[in-house]
């Protein structure tokens, strides 16, 4: 089990993600944060950073290809994701209220979503780039309210290329302007998942998350 466990700690590791996968395990990893339930618990904001900062060994490896070009494409993976999300939310959204949670399916992510969305309206598609889990739920939530399709993706590719932009370029060019921080890019990435996740935590510690009608 500790061997299991220990495992599973890697995989979520920004730098190893990086190390063994490089771009292409990148975009996979922001697309399936970005649109299916199952990803909500990816370290879409620290791999990001961490990504900018060694964006040059990811330009290598990728035969010289700028960097704007990779943040581009990393930026459509999450665009695609979020489609995803917001299709599979309009096709059997109604559903998931009724479904019962399992390890990698919490229905009070689906609610929080929802009262996100409620309380920002299209906005919310851009603001939850920058939340984790409610990146997660937001499109499929949209779908669910049959949000504008043409409404949403404006606000999909504003937020997603705001989202993939920021993190990657703050990752860039610290590592750029202090390199000698690689000896501590895991202070870095604990204050970052701190910084993004806590308003989250409480809310879903001390909030109340109302009874909500899915239709």
């Amino acid at each position: 089990m500790h061997q299991i466990i220990e495992l599973f700690k890697e995989l979520l590791d920004p730098k190893w993600i990086i190390g063994h996968g490089g771009f292409y395990l990148l975009i996979l990893i922001i697309f399936a944060e970005t649109g299916l339930f199952v990803g909500f618990f990816l370290p879409g904001d620290s791999l990001l950073f961490i990504a900018g900062f060694y964006g040059k060994d990811i330009v290598d490896s990728l035969h010289g290809t700028p960097l704007f070009v990779v943040m581009v494409l990393v930026a459509l993976g999450g665009v695609l994701g979020n489609y995803v999300g917001y299709w599979f939310g309009r096709k059997s959204g109604p559903l998931l209220f009724s479904r019962k949670d399992t390890f990698f399916f919490k229905k009070k992510h689906l609610y929080q979503a929802k009262e996100f969305f409620e309380k920002y309206g299209g906005g919310a598609i851009f603001l939850a780039r920058f939340l984790p889990i409610v990146r997660t739920f937001a499109p499929i939530v949209a779908g669910i309210v049959q949000m504008d399709s043409r409404r949403f993706m404006i606000y999909n590719l504003l937020g997603s290329f705001s989202w993939v932009f920021s993190m990657m370029s703050i990752g860039y060019f610290l590592g750029r302007a202090f390199p000698e921080l690689e000896h501590r890019l895991d202070i870095i990435i604990v204050i970052l998942i701190l910084i993004t996740t806590l308003p989250v935590i409480l809310k879903l510690i001390f909030g109340k998350t109302k009874p909500i009608n899915p239709s």
